[in-house]
């Protein structure tokens, strides 16, 4: 369940870092009762952020495939043994 705080509880820098590496949730912050800013730990941050890339490179994999853009599998081990060694 999402934390939804107002602004003025960030004052309390401690509890909010308590809370964000507590749930690694992002924690909604509120000004005048309007969604303002998101706080979250950088844990949370960074698994974020490597599903976003995650997402983003399965998209170019299937835009590639929709264009027809696509190798055999002796091919493709036979690309990646050439570029990485093997």
């Amino acid at each position: 369940m999402p934390q939804i705080i107002p602004i003025r509880d960030l004052r309390d820098t401690n509890k909010i870092s308590e809370m964000c590496n507590s749930t690694n949730e992002p924690i909604f912050v509120t000004k005048n009762g309007y969604g303002d800013i998101v706080v979250m730990s950088l844990a949370a941050y960074e698994k974020r952020l490597a599903q976003a890339e995650m997402y983003t490179s399965i998209m170019e994999g299937k835009e590639q495939a929709d264009r027809g853009e696509l190798l055999d599998g002796p091919t493709a081990l036979a690309g990646l043994r050439a570029r990485y060694g093997g």
